[in-house]
C-alpha cells in the first residue's frame, strides 16, 4: 500500500471515530441534559442540575436555579415565607406605610428579619414596577397570584426579566406554603424546620391555655359591614389547632375579594345574630378601633361585649405566615394562659 492510500484510509477512520463520540455524546442524555449545566460538588464526584422545572400556581417555569441567589419578591405577603426560609431575598414590594409596617412599607412581623438580611425596597404600590425589578438583575421572581398583589396579568413581562413563580396564598395554610416553596426552591430542610418549630409551640401553648367554652367567633370590623374568617382560614386552622371552636360565618352567600374562600363579609347585623354568645376575637384592628365597634348598638348588648370575651389578635393577623403566626400563639397565650 503506497503512502497516498494509507492517508486516505487514515482520513477515513478519524471521520468514523468523531462520528461515534458525536453519537455517544448525543445518547448520553436526553432534552433536559441539553438544556441544563451541571456542576460538580466540593468532592467533584457527583453532578447535579443547576435549574430545574417548576409547577406554580400561574403556569409551569423552566430553567429555575436549583439554588437561587438573587430572589426579588413581588409580594409584601410571600417576603415573609421566603425570609423565614432564609431564601436569598434581595428586594422585595412594599405597600404604602400604616400602622401594620415599617416606615418603608415592609410588614412589621418580618421587617426586623428583612433589616438583618439587608433586603431592599424593590418598589412601592401593588402593580410591580417591572424596570425596577429589571435593574435589581435577579436570577428569580417570586410574587402572588391572589391577593391585593396579584401579579399574574403581568407574568409575561416578569418573565422575560427572570424565570418567574406565582403562588396563591389565600386558600392554602402557612405551612403547606412553607413547605412547597421549600421543595421548590430546594430549600426543604428548612422548611421542615420552620414548620415542626411552630408544631412545638402549639403544643405547648395548647397545655398551658384555658380555652372558652363559648365558639371563637373570628371578625374584622369594616364599618359598615364585617368580614367573618372561616375555620378553614388560615387564622381558623391555627385557632382550632389550640383548642378553639371557631363559629363558621353566616348562613347565605357573603361579599367575598378576588374569590377568596378564607373569609367573607356580611352585615353587622347579621354577623352580630349569628355570634350571639361567642366569643370575639378581631383580626388586625387598634385597641381604639375594637373599642369604637364594640360599643355599636348592634354590638354593645351581646353577651361577649358583657361579659368582656372581646379580644385584640394584633394588627399582625390578617396575613398569617411565620412570624405573624408566631405573634398570634404569644397573643392567645396572654390572653388565655
Amino acid at each position: 500500500m503506497n503512502g497516498r492510500q494509507l492517508r486516505t484510509r487514515f482520513k477515513g477512520a478519524a471521520v468514523v471515530v468523531a462520528g461515534l463520540l458525536a453519537l455517544t455524546a448525543c445518547g448520553g442524555g436526553g432534552s433536559d441534559a441539553a438544556d441544563a449545566s451541571t456542576k460538580g460538588d466540593k468532592g467533584g464526584d457527583k453532578a447535579a442540575a443547576t435549574t430545574r422545572s417548576v409547577k406554580h400556581d400561574a403556569g409551569t417555569t423552566e430553567k429555575v436555579p436549583a439554588q437561587p441567589k438573587r430572589i426579588v419578591s413581588v409580594s409584601v405577603t410571600m417576603t415573609g415565607h421566603l425570609l423565614a426560609l432564609d431564601a436569598p431575598v434581595i428586594a422585595s414590594q412594599a405597600t404604602p406605610p400604616s400602622v401594620i409596617t415599617d416606615k418603608q412599607g415592609f410588614f412589621t412581623q418580618w421587617s426586623d428579619a428583612a433589616a438583618k438580611n439587608s433586603v431592599k425596597v424593590a418598589y412601592q404600590g401593588f402593580e410591580p414596577d417591572v424596570e425596577k425589578v429589571l435593574a435589581l438583575k435577579p436570577d428569580l421572581i417570586i410574587g402572588a397570584s391572589s391577593g391585593a398583589e396579584n401579579a399574574e396579568k403581568f407574568y409575561g413581562k416578569l418573565s422575560v426579566v427572570a424565570p418567574t413563580l406565582l403562588y396563591r396564598h389565600d386558600d392554602v395554610s402557612w405551612q403547606d406554603l412553607t413547605a412547597r416553596l421549600g421543595k421548590d426552591l430546594g430549600l426543604e430542610k428548612r422548611a421542615t424546620e420552620v414548620v415542626a418549630a411552630h408544631e412545638k409551640r402549639v403544643g405547648e401553648v395548647k397545655a398551658a391555655i384555658t380555652v372558652p367554652k363559648q365558639s371563637a367567633a373570628l371578625v374584622r370590623d369594616n364599618q359598615s359591614a364585617m368580614t367573618v374568617f372561616t375555620p378553614e382560614s388560615a387564622q381558623g386552622r391555627l385557632l382550632t389547632s389550640l383548642g378553639f371552636t371557631v363559629l363558621e360565618p353566616p348562613a347565605g352567600k357573603g361579599q367575598t375579594q378576588g374569590g377568596r374562600s378564607d373569609f367573607a363579609e356580611f352585615s353587622q347585623e347579621k354577623v352580630a345574630a349569628t355570634a350571639k354568645d361567642s366569643s370575639l376575637l378581631f383580626v388586625s384592628h387598634t385597641p381604639e378601633e375594637i373599642t369604637a365597634a364594640t360599643a355599636r348598638p348592634v354590638w354593645k348588648d351581646l353577651a361577649a361585649v358583657k361579659d368582656k370575651r372581646v379580644y385584640d389578635l394584633g394588627l399582625d393577623t390578617f396575613r398569617l405566615d411565620y412570624y405573624s403566626a408566631g405573634n398570634l400563639i404569644d397573643t392567645i397565650e396572654k390572653a388565655f394562659g
